[in-house]
């Protein structure tokens, strides 16, 4: 049986286009006769005729704290609130329903700057990869440059076109071809001839009201980063605190990251697990807890190159420096194992099905794990990567420091400190 919605949502959130008033159909017209506010930007309330006789009220700057007060100051009255193109779609309308829940609201969407996009280039949307800076970092644009994509970058205003061309030429994508749409839907819109970021102008004017395409190429010279975990050494800057790239692929591959989920990578080094964790997926995240303050500035240079600048660095030592982190999905340990309490903080931390993973080099650290995994089981296994290198005239094997790896799962509330709640 489904269930029946409220006859007076509390909120209408009417989807609008830079075709105003003239785009809108029937309903979403009543909805806004009818408001006794009217809630929006100040480019969309100009849109409106001044038969929408309601309490206009512009957005304040930032947005999403303002959400909570300015619903409260008007309960009880008839609230429509104007959004851009489809409201849950990179919109407000994700904010809205996380203050007020999906039955409070009556959502009336009108076509997406990326439906107008897609149309207009002929691209089919379930091919191309949607990413916004709207209130977010231009380098996150960085994660989705792959040689083949079709990308579509959701502005924040008319400088935006110009900070994504740059990217792509200081990401190896410069000969990428670049369109900008301006105004989609609307009597003044306008779509630029393609042109690669290498040769974009500096000045190049753009209305404040755009979308960026790009149809992603990798220069030849530019190092493959690929989709998948285990990116090249070369990816990152490091001074050696680098978990390299074979044994990087099995760490994430034991990790196991879902969208949505939380990592604590303690013992950062490089940032290398948590970057690409957050690689994954864009909602994955992550904290990295590294003590060393130059190494956790090279962390977030990585991470913003990477296109991860959401990454979260904590700079302190564990396990002081977790107490108060939120609670993780998964938790990575690449160094600090024989910090006393760290083990245990870790595990504690962790709900039941959230998963550990710890790598160690040396024996101390490797007996410590072998006592754990003997207690709270999981899989402990050894991995060795030998490279070929030039021997005289020929080739041999050098064996690279074999690392220790403990990955377990936790099934039960039981403490690290317990063993009866941990034995098998």
């Amino acid at each position: 049986m489904s269930r029946a919605r409220p006859t007076s949502p509390a909120v209408t959130v009417v989807g609008i286009g830079a075709d105003g008033w003239g785009g809108l159909p029937e309903p979403s017209r009543d909805a806004l006769h009818a408001a006794d506010v009217i809630l929006g930007g100040a480019r969309q309330l100009d849109l409106l005729p001044d038969t929408c006789s309601g309490e206009r009220r512009s957005w304040p700057s930032p947005l999403r704290p303002a959400v909570p007060g300015l619903l409260a100051a008007h309960a009880g009255r008839r609230i429509a609130v104007l959004a851009s193109g489809d409201p849950l779609f990179y919109g407000i309308g994700r904010a809205l329903t996380e203050e007020l829940g999906a039955d409070a609201l009556r959502v009336l969407p009108h076509p997406s700057s990326v439906a107008y996009a897609c149309a207009r280039l002929g691209w089919p949307q379930e091919d191309v990869e949607v990413v916004t800076v709207v209130g977010r970092p231009v380098a996150r644009v960085a994660a989705a440059l792959h040689h083949g994509r079709r990308l579509l970058v959701l502005s924040a205003g008319a400088a935006t076109p110009g900070e994504i061309a740059a990217l792509l030429r200081d990401r190896g994508f410069g000969p990428s071809p670049v369109r900008v749409l301006e105004q989609l839907g609307g009597p003044d819109e306008d779509i630029s001839e393609p042109l690669p970021a290498d040769a974009w102008p500096a000045d190049q004017p753009c209305d404040p009201l755009n979308i960026v395409a790009v149809d992603c190429r990798r220069a030849p010279d530019t190092l493959r980063i690929g989709a998948v975990p285990g990116l090249p050494d070369a990816a990152y800057e490091h001074d050696g605190q680098l978990t390299k790239r074979h044994v990087r692929a099995a760490t994430l591959a034991a990790l196991a990251p879902a969208p949505g989920e939380l990592l604590w990578d303690v013992g950062g080094g490089s940032g290398s697990i948590a970057v690409e964790w957050m690689r994954t997926h864009p909602s994955c995240r992550a904290v990295t807890v590294e003590r060393d303050p130059v190494r956790a500035e090279r962390i977030a240079r990585n991470a913003d190159r990477l296109g991860v600048p959401g990454l979260r660095i904590v700079t302190g030592a564990a396990p002081a420096a977790l107490a108060e982190l939120p609670q993780p999905d998964a938790v990575f340990i690449g160094g600090g194992l024989t910090a006393p309490g760290l083990l245990a903080a870790c595990w504690d931390a962790l709900p039941v099905g959230g998963r550990l993973v710890a790598n160690t080099v040396t024996l101390e650290s490797e007996a410590q794990l072998a006592a754990a995994q003997r207690r709270l089981g999981g899989e402990l296994v050894k991995l060795a990567v030998a490279h070929a290198v030039p021997v005289g005239g020929f080739t041999g094997w050098r064996q690279a420091m074999p690392v220790t790896q403990w990955a377990v799962q936790k099934t039960s509330p039981s403490r690290y400190d317990d063993p009866a709640g941990a034995e098998r």
